[in-house]
Parts: C-alpha cells; sequence; structure tokens
C-alpha cells in the first residue's frame, strides 16, 4: 500500500500554476507574515485576508472546498490557545466552575477576542499554505527554499523527510499487518492478545524495531548517495527564471497586503 496523504498537489494551467516557485513560496510568506501582523479584534481586515486568499484559489481554478477542508486540520492545533480565555484580564463574560479540582474559571471579553484572533490568524495562515501546496510540486517547493537563500541543510533534511516517510509508513504497516495475522480474535469478536500492559509492551518492541530498521537503512541510503556523487545538496539541472509578470504579481501582492495591514490599524 503505497501512501500518499501529504502529497497535495493538483494539477493545472492557471496563472497561479505558471508562477515561478520562489515567487509563490514569497508571497506566501508574505501572505502568511501579514496575518501574523493583523491586530486583535481587527475583523474585517480578516474578512479581506481571506477574501484575498479566495480571489487567488478562484484563479488557480482549485476547488474552494478542498483547501478548507484541508485546512480544518490545523483546528486542534489552534485550540490550544484556549488558555488566553481565562488568563487575560477583563471583564468578565462567563463563570465556568470546575467541580474536580475546585476551580473558578473566568472568561474575558479581552480573551476572547484574543482567542478568536489567534483562531483566524491560524486559519487564513493554514489555507495559504494549502493553496501552495496545491499549486506547487514539491521539488518545485524545495528548489524555491534554496532560491530565496534557506540554508541547504534545512532543505536536504525536509526533502530526505518526505521522501522517506512514505517507506517508513509501508514499513510501519507491514508490521502492524504482520501483528494482525499473529493475533488470532477470540469468540464474539473479541479482540486478539493478552492485556492493555501486554499490549503496550507489544507495540513499544514495534517502534524499536521499526527505528532499528530505520537507522539501517539510512545509513545504507547515505552510502549509495555518497557513492554517486552526493556532497550535501539537491542538485537540479535547470534553474527556476522569474519573468517580469511574476514580479509583477508579487509586488500587486504585497501592495495588497500593506493596504490590508494599515486599514487595520485605522479601524481598530
Amino acid at each position: 500500500m503505497h501512501i500518499n496523504v501529504l502529497d497535495q498537489f493538483k494539477s493545472g494551467d492557471s496563472p497561479i500554476h505558471r508562477l515561478d516557485p520562489r515567487v509563490k513560496l514569497v508571497g506566501a510568506l508574505a501572505f502568511i507574515l501579514a496575518a501574523a501582523l493583523t491586530p486583535d479584534g481587527a475583523w474585517l481586515a480578516f474578512l479581506a485576508l481571506f477574501v484575498l486568499w479566495l480571489a487567488l484559489v478562484l484563479m488557480a481554478d482549485v476547488p474552494p472546498g478542498l483547501l478548507l477542508r484541508r485546512g480544518l486540520a490545523a483546528l486542534p492545533f489552534a485550540a490550544a490557545a484556549v488558555t488566553v480565555l481565562f488568563t487575560l484580564p477583563g471583564q468578565a463574560l462567563l463563570t465556568v466552575q470546575v467541580p474536580l479540582f475546585g476551580w473558578q474559571l473566568t472568561i474575558s471579553d479581552a480573551g476572547l477576542v484574543r482567542f478568536v484572533t489567534i483562531l483566524l490568524k491560524s486559519g487564513v495562515s493554514v489555507l495559504m499554505a494549502t493553496l501552495l501546496a496545491a499549486t506547487t510540486t514539491f521539488p518545485d517547493l524545495l528548489r524555491a527554499m534554496r532560491g530565496i537563500g534557506i540554508p541547504k541543510v534545512l532543505v536536504g533534511t525536509i526533502a530526505f523527510m518526505y521522501r522517506y516517510i512514505f517507506v517508513l509508513a509501508d514499513e510501519a504497516l507491514t508490521m502492524l499487518r504482520a501483528r494482525d495475522a499473529r493475533s488470532a480474535a477470540g469468540p464474539a469478536g473479541q479482540k486478539g492478545g493478552g492485556t492493555v500492559f501486554w499490549r503496550a509492551r507489544i507495540v513499544g518492541g514495534m517502534v524499536g524495531s521499526l527505528f532499528v530498521r530505520s537507522l539501517a537503512r539510512s545509513e545504507r541510503v547515505y552510502q549509495a548517495m555518497a557513492s554517486r556523487g552526493y556532497a550535501g545538496e539537491l542538485r537540479w539541472l535547470d534553474k527556476p527564471r522569474s519573468q517580469t509578470m511574476d514580479i509583477v504579481w508579487l509586488a500587486v501582492l504585497v501592495l495588497v497586503l500593506l493596504l490590508i495591514q494599515l486599514w487595520a490599524r485605522l479601524i481598530t
């Protein structure tokens, strides 16, 4: 079974697809930076950022619903900021009792504004990242990273992680199938095996075995690459070249983001 859940690219011939990968990467980073710098409570500015993202999606001819569903994966991580609801001082909106610990938590208006702002910032940032991944192949993203000066060690690490995480996932699936084949099911559909602690010991052994296999495989891969001339950096035969229209696209995007930032500070 080949696992390709990380491959988010959607092929197409839209103006966004044809842009220089370096321009798309810089534009996406500028968008995410603008979202991070937007003041708390600037709801219209966040709406403008979302409209800008939606316009780019329509130009890229990528289904917005697909990207929105992918963006929902970031919600559980954004929920980690729920503590700001109770820690920021402000006018009390709601008091929650926690009988188990005897706590009394008060949600303040400032905490609610900060929490919703964090959700919006992370949401639009993830949506822009999904749009970048949907319109740019992973090798082009790696070339763009090197093109804007990201260290080759970091780019190489990302490249190998993306390439071999599928191999490790296939190896893990093989081990799981082998475990299931050796664990007969009990009567009435009961699961095979022993107690919870016994299962935990088996899973720990599988994780250790996977780590040892991964370490041995990485050594073989490195020796094979070194024997073929690998010197610590991925190389491409051709170099990306920016056209005049690429620069115009980036300049317009940055200008729009600057205007949104100015507007956000005027309305708050």
